[in-house]
């Protein structure tokens, strides 16, 4: 390969083929091999047998001439939102829906705290029957309103909302490409593809860290785990580049506003 020094994806692997590899495919406590290879750009995959597992490995690479080797990572970064183009008609019928869910649910003030969120959402999500979900949780809600609540109430007004519902129901679109047995779960390496969709761009360390913090003991990822997961990285994403004001990609915090960051994104 040559000039790709991003993650590689599955459909490299499945139209190219590798140019050596052990002769054996076998689960044992060592494997080893010594190649002799044509000087060149090469990638270099140790895996072991089982997914899902951490292994130590040594690779040794002799040449006459000086070599460079570096790991294979994405630089972290997000894309900035592309506005789309609104349906009059369409959008209307939907503000109509939303309006008289949110009255009945948020009263006179048109407001909503996160129980009433978790009611709102989930009495919108159960009408989609093609989508198989237990609803959204407490917490979810909550991490939600952190990042919607652009005037600090601690509540959503009905626009606040709205402009939550458009985010999830694009991470939706994404969530459900990817669950293709429909079974309402994703796997560690979808979820890496799917977090990438959404314009999340991140490292090696950072995926290990989300199928840590949100897989299930069989590294699958239900939806409210997705969602949870992408409102965490858009909260911190947006928190991150209020504070980089030069834009060089480093901040100096405070402990308070340290604390601040984390609890709140």
């Amino acid at each position: 390969m040559h000039g790709n020094k991003q993650h590689l994806q599955k459909d490299f692997f499945l139209y190219n083929a590798s140019k050596a590899r052990s002769r054996t495919y076998i689960n044992m406590r060592e494997v080893s091999e010594r190649f002799r290879l044509p000087p060149s750009e090469y990638v270099i995959v140790p895996s072991t047998y089982e997914p899902h597992q951490e292994g130590e490995f040594i690779l040794r690479v002799f040449s006459e001439k000086r070599n460079l080797s570096e790991e294979v990572e994405n630089t972290i970064s997000v894309d900035r939102p592309v506005p789309e183009p609104s349906n009059t008609d369409q959008e209307s019928e939907e503000q109509r829906q939303f309006r008289n869910i949110f009255r009945q649910i948020a009263g006179d003030d048109m407001e909503i705290c996160a129980d009433e969120l978790k009611n709102v959402l989930n009495r919108v999500v159960n009408k989609h029957k093609d989508l198989k979900t237990q609803g959204f949780t407490l917490e979810s809600c909550r991490s939600m309103i952190a990042l919607m609540d652009t005037d600090g109430s601690g509540r959503l007004n009905l626009q606040e909302f709205h402009h939550l519902w458009k985010k999830i129901k694009t991470w939706q679109k994404i969530f459900k490409h990817y669950d293709t047995d429909q079974s309402g779960t994703i796997n560690s390496y979808e979820m890496r593809n799917a977090v990438n969709d959404a314009g999340f761009h991140l490292n090696n360390q950072l995926y290990d860290i989300i199928t840590m913090r949100y897989a299930d003991k069989h590294m699958n990822i239900d939806f409210d785990s997705f969602i949870c997961c992408f409102v965490r990285l858009e909260g911190m994403f947006r928190a991150f580049n209020a504070f980089d004001k030069d834009g060089d990609g480093i901040i100096k915090l405070n402990v308070l506003e340290w604390l601040q960051l984390t609890m709140y994104a």
